[in-house]
């Protein structure tokens, strides 16, 4: 081989950001899809359009090269986390925790060989899963992709779904044409950081290791083909930069001899690093960059650094031949383009009976039962109110990693065929017993009901941005159905939907039966399989579910648990007596003012985000999109995080419009209290009006400040609000008449402030 293609073979790229063409030029030796990339760049891109773009980049990778040199075929990994959720249509199973709760090794097998067949339908080769965090604080936005607290737990499910993936290491169909590679991650100890994302796990070394390193002891041995390393650090050093862990521990005590891959960008966090030029990782013992957009720079710098002796072709030799290794293992050189392997294109395996059956076991299983003061089960034959707005909402029920990396934003139910919402599950059930269910979001109703189904919980997020200060709800949607139900003399079934355990003191009280969900994802007709009975009351199945983690007794969740880790209540065995509820909780009376985030990795909740050019307007969801006429794009950026920012690309005159409601303007009382924040960077100059407008239509021209910062790096911009058109405003407008590019990290209202003037730098 090259050095060049050599080179190649250690840069992974994202499908967004690279054609064929560049595959048939560079050869990358992996490439991969993130959570909000799609086949054309449409994250909703049906299934054939997945194995068309499998098919052309391995064809493209597998042309004949001059001199002889040997084809190395490129092999494509997504995040399928709980199914090959990327793909419409695909069975979404249960997020881990809830796997975890089920507490079923064999359940997890079946669901990882299921997630396999679905991988390999559209000509994927390698899935990101499972993830072996253990998880010790669940403020942590990633926390449901963790099956436990408990190390034990977490390696015994981890084993589980690596031989679902893969097959079991020395059958005969191990990693064949209807398996995937796994890949066990984050290494290591990504769940200690004390609830956040990317952060550092402190304390004593042999502690950390025992506790968050050994469930990769198993899964290694179970035949795990690759690891990919954590963002986060130990005791202050990077993962991605420490030897003493790429090498020493996972390659020399551990005994991996499979391929180490990076996450995404996370090499540029090494100190004295960025994302195109990072030597240090290699060295430590990284095998694979994962750098989606900025592969060019990275490819460039690690020739150069690998001509100039930088990086020692024995270290380069060393991470090919890993990345060869289990390329062979896997079978790549003799398995026939993604097109024509053996399930390639068989779409009734996406979604299938048999796997969408599995996933309803699996819901049915995870269920923890925490109260019940003899509602449940529920008469089949009984006239049932389902309220709230998550019960017939599939995307909310999925959690984050559901068709978009965050899920949820414009995701309806269309967007899920073949699933069954949890309000579909019981009526289904209730029409089969000759009773009756009526969806009611608000939880009225004409005719009083015989019980009601609360549905709620948190929307749903993915890793950073699910980062939460605390363990309390603030939606209290939930909460204010209960209350109004109870208070009509109509018995409640509280179903919580969260991807942590949460305080849920007052509605535990409220509610007269209590069942923590968790993200059970495209089958809800697994909860209500246990919930509701026959037409006579007798169960259909029975709560089996336990929990993995404590659950909190206090929104802060200090002192004793409310219940303990392994508690569950089931239909068989009397319900222990709640201990008193304690239902004040600090964070919710303290005051929501001081700093209103607008945007601040994502859009604050009420926050309406659109593009305007001329008379037209677009909605854009997740705060990415293009406007009419594609005269403005919202794009992802990373920041300090995968897309925790925005690139904004005027090529037309157009304004982007963000607005709110009044409530969250009560902080900001009198007109001249408060400024408007913009964290932002620009290249050049503007060549035309750029202005920031109040709702009102007042305008401040931002023209003087960009010019005086072009090119001088990130900026704040502080606009007072009496500029704006003062407290009482309810959007802002940010609009350019000529082209223009820009990029912001966060966008904020602040009480106070010094800004006095209305424009010029600031």
């Amino acid at each position: 081989m090259s050095v060049e293609h050599k080179v190649a073979q250690l840069v992974e790229p994202d499908i967004g950001s690279i054609t064929p063409e560049d595959m048939r030029r560079y050869r990358f030796g992996t490439i991969l899809n993130g959570g909000n990339s799609g086949p054309g760049g449409d994250d909703k891109a049906p299934a054939p359009a997945w194995l068309a773009l499998a098919d052309a980049m391995y064809r493209a990778g597998t042309e004949p090269l001059p001199n002889g040199e040997p084809v190395i075929p490129p092999i494509w990994g997504i995040d399928a986390v709980h199914g090959n959720n990327n793909i419409v249509g695909a069975t979404l199973f249960p997020h881990n925790m809830a796997l975890g709760a089920a507490h079923d090794p064999e359940l997890v097998r079946r669901i990882g060989a299921a997630t396999a067949e679905e991988i390999a339908v559209i000509g994927v080769d390698w899935a990101f899963a499972p993830t072996l965090a253990v998880v010790q604080d669940t403020r942590w936005g990633r926390s449901y992709e963790s099956f436990s607290e408990d190390p034990e737990q977490v390696a015994q499910m981890g084993v589980a779904e690596v031989e679902g993936l893969q097959g079991k290491l020395g059958a005969k169909d191990f990693l064949d044409q209807r398996h995937v590679l796994a890949s066990i991650k984050h290494f290591f100890a990504d769940g200690g950081t004390g609830g956040v994302d990317q952060g550092d796990t402190r304390g004593d070394l042999d502690a950390i290791i025992r506790t968050h390193a050994s469930p990769y002891i198993p899964a290694i041995k179970a035949g795990a083909q690759t690891v990919m390393a954590s963002f986060s650090s130990i005791n202050g050093q990077k993962m991605h930069g420490n030897k003493a862990f790429l090498t020493d521990l996972l390659r020399t005590r551990m005994g991996f001899d499979g391929l180490l891959a990076g996450d995404w960008n996370a090499h540029g966090q090494v100190p004295g690093c960025s994302n195109t030029d990072c030597p240090q990782a290699l060295l430590s013992g990284l095998d694979v960059f994962m750098v989606p957009n900025d592969w060019r720079g990275l490819y460039d710098s690690l020739l150069r650094e690998v001509r100039d002796g930088t990086i020692p072709m024995s270290r380069l030799d060393e991470a090919v031949g890993r990345v060869l290794r289990v390329k062979l293992r896997y079978g790549v050189f003799e398995k026939p383009a993604p097109g024509k392997r053996a399930l390639a294109g068989q779409w009734g395996l996406l979604g299938s009976p048999d796997h969408r059956a599995l996933a309803r076991e699996a819901v049915a299983k995870s269920l923890v039962l925490l109260k019940n003061d003899g509602v449940l089960p529920i008469k089949g034959s009984a006239q049932i109110l389902v309220a709230g707005h998550a019960a017939d909402d599939i995307a909310q029920a999925a959690g984050g990693w559901s068709i978009t990396w965050q899920g949820g934003g414009d995701l309806t139910n269309a967007d899920f065929p073949g699933a069954t919402s949890i309000f579909a599950g019981i009526a289904a059930a209730a029409n089969a017993a000759g009773g009756h269910a009526t969806l009611s979001p608000d939880g009225s109703f004409a005719k009083r009901p015989d019980v009601a189904v609360v549905v709620f919980g948190e929307k749903p997020y993915a890793e950073f941005v699910g980062d939460r200060p605390d363990h309390a709800l603030r939606d209290e949607e939930g909460l204010t159905l209960l209350r109004k139900l109870k208070a009509a003399g109509v018995p409640t079934v509280a179903v919580l939907l969260s991807g942590r355990p949460l305080w849920m003191n007052r509605e535990l009280a409220a509610a007269d039966a209590f069942v923590a969900a968790w993200l059970p994802g495209s089958e809800g007709a697994g909860i209500s399989d246990v919930l509701i009975g026959d037409a006579k009351g007798r169960a259909r199945k029975d709560f089996s579910g336990k929990l993995t983690f404590a659950w909190p007794s206090a929104c802060d969740a200090s002192g004793k648990p409310l219940f303990a880790h392994d508690f569950g209540g089931s239909y068989h065995q009397p319900m222990p007596g709640l201990p008193a509820l304690g239902q004040t909780c600090a964070a919710l009376q303290a005051s929501a003012g001081n700093i209103f985030e607008i945007f601040h990795k994502r859009l604050a909740g009420g926050v309406d985000a659109s593009i305007r050019a001329g008379t037209d307007e677009v909605q854009l969801h997740g705060f990415v999109g293009s406007g009419p006429r594609a005269a403005l794009r919202v794009l992802g950026f990373d920041y300090s995080a995968q897309e925790d920012a925005r690139e904004l690309r005027w090529t037309a005159p157009a304004e982007l419009r963000l607005t709110w409601s009044a409530d969250q303007m009560q902080p900001f009382n009198g007109a001249n209290s408060g400024e408007v924040v913009l964290r932002y960077t620009i290249d050049q100059a503007p060549t035309g009006p750029v202005t920031l407008s109040g709702e009102g239509g007042k305008a401040v021209d931002l023209v003087p400040t960009f010019t005086a910062f072009a090119a001088h790096g990130w900026q704040s911009a502080h606009i007072p609000l009496a500029c704006l058109g003062g407290s009482g405003i309810r959007g802002l407008a940010l609009a350019s008449a000529a082209p223009l590019g820009m990029k912001i990290a966060t966008i904020e209202l602040r009480p106070g402030g010094q800004a006095k003037a209305c424009t010029g730098p600031m």
